[in-house]
């Protein structure tokens, strides 16, 4: 598998033995921070990539991603929650710049199979995460509820990623 270090990131910093504890302000954070990552790499896709399946593939991850920072600022402007910056999101987003950077540099023959297996590894992680340690470590129901609900959207990512990596192997 591909992993790359944004990926390697939020399951070392998220997954680990001794998970950062986060309060429901840095939790929101780090999901706005995880989905503004993902439509980041998506934008470098749509100007990169001339396969029709890689720049539907990350359409869907600008337009869905988009979606779920905006239902996620409505419930924290509904909770009176501002997003507090963290070491986790801090550390995503280093690994987000150097990952976006690899994906730069890639020549056109290479860049679709790099972008889909960062797709497939950054979706595993970010479920990963979600579900050990966002939803556990969420004190306020509401939005504890809400990430239990993004999990199957972020699952169909993962399943869609996997069926257009197929066509790399």
């Amino acid at each position: 598998m591909f992993l790359t270090a944004t990926s390697f990131l939020i399951s070392a910093s998220l997954l680990g033995q001794e998970a950062p504890k986060l309060n429901d302000a840095e939790i929101a954070h780090v999901g706005v921070v995880a989905n503004q990552i993902d439509i980041s790499y998506a934008e470098i896709a749509k100007k990169k990539s001339k396969n029709k399946e890689v720049v539907n593939f990350a359409e869907t991850m600008i337009r869905d991603h988009k979606s779920v920072i905006e239902q996620a600022t409505t419930l924290v402007t509904k909770l009176g929650v501002t997003p507090q910056d963290n070491a986790v999101s801090k550390s995503l987003m280093d690994g987000a710049k150097t990952t976006e950077k690899m994906l730069k540099s890639k020549s056109a023959k290479d860049f679709d199979k790099a972008y889909i297996d960062n797709e497939v590894a950054y979706h595993k992680a970010v479920i990963d995460a979600v579900n050990g340690i966002l939803i556990k470590q969420s004190s306020n129901t509401e939005l504890r509820e809400f990430l239990q609900a993004i999990v199957p959207a972020l699952e169909t990512h993962l399943k869609h990623a996997e069926m257009v990596q197929k066509s790399f192997k």
